[in-house]
């Protein structure tokens, strides 16, 4: 039951993080390089994980070399990921990208099954479907005219989806063999933080569009930057705790980012009542019923996985 309240924390902090982004993403960047962001969050995070990793010893990252570099290619490709969030961010909105990122259960039950011989009982089956029903229920009750995303934004979430899916099966089987959890977590951190800084400094352009930033908004934008950075930071440990405790990848990944939409649409409303410039969600009736009824899907499947 642990890997459930690691689950539940994960959806509130992870909504919270998107909503971030999201203003960040239009309010500072303006729609435009968003990306660059990473040259803050790459350096912060090697200084941060360094510190964890010296509090709590560097020598059982070196004792076990081969286990610690594979840890450290998965937060790679981790950062990688980090690239094609952001950008589906720049075309599209944190509601609908909460939708988008629905893939990641099918794709851990898929890999999980066919890499890491993950198998499910009927039980956890039926459980799995009925909590998947919740985001096609969403999707089937929007407006035509909004499910015609731009194509490219669907690509990207894909692609964010899929890389981040293979970063966390590369971390769950690393982490079997490293004796100390925080370690493996922290590696990988260290790993996404050094993509963060490598893209950057490939791509000097990037570079530039984050100066022009910091120097427009004169300094403003590491308020809401180091505010991510910290929900971030949360989201990833507990996160990977749940990944690790949960009877499988695919289960984590149904309750977590199915829960993820309906998180994300009703804390939209209270952020929209209390900051309209932050929230900036609409308001109306029939998705109120159709994400309450979303709730109650999640929930019934919820109650099953725990049937024995």
């Amino acid at each position: 039951m642990s890997w459930l309240y690691f689950v539940i924390i994960t959806v509130f902090v992870d909504a919270l993080r998107i909503f971030i982004d999201n203003y960040v993403s239009d309010v500072y960047f303006k729609g435009r390089g968003a990306v660059s962001q990473k040259w803050f969050y790459g350096w912060v995070t090697i200084v941060f994980m360094s510190i964890i990793l010296s509090i709590i010893g560097w020598d059982q990252v070196f004792a076990q070399p081969m286990i610690s570099g594979i840890l450290l290619c998965a937060g790679i490709i981790s950062g990688i990921s980090g690239i094609f969030y952001l950008k589906a961010l720049e075309i599209d909105d944190s509601t609908n990208l909460g939708i988008f990122i629905q893939m990641a259960p099918v794709l851990y039950l898929v890999f999980g099954w066919m890499f890491l011989g993950e198998s499910f009982s009927p039980i956890q089956l039926v459980a799995f479907a009925i909590i998947m029903t919740a985001p096609v229920l969403i999707v089937l009750t929007t407006r035509k005219k909004s499910r015609k995303v731009r194509m490219k934004a669907v690509m990207y979430s894909f692609l964010y989806v899929l890389v981040s899916v293979i970063s966390n099966m590369i971390f769950v089987e690393a982490n079997g063999e490293m004796a100390n959890v925080l370690v493996s977590i922290s590696l990988v951190l260290l790993g996404k933080g050094i993509e963060n800084l490598i893209i950057v400094l490939v791509l000097p352009k990037l570079f530039r569009r984050y100066r022009t930033v910091v120097k427009n908004s004169h300094g403003k934008v590491f308020r809401p930057m180091c505010a991510n950075f910290v929900v971030g930071m949360t989201k990833e440990y507990v996160y990977r705790m749940a990944l690790i405790l949960a009877p499988s990848m695919a289960i984590a990944s149904a309750v977590s980012d199915t829960s993820g939409p309906i998180v994300i649409f009703f804390m939209g409303i209270v952020l929209t009542l209390i900051w309209p410039k932050f929230g900036r969600e609409k308001l109306n009736r029939k998705a109120v019923l159709v994400h309450l009824l979303a709730t109650v899907l999640v929930v019934i499947g919820i109650v099953i996985l725990q049937v024995k």
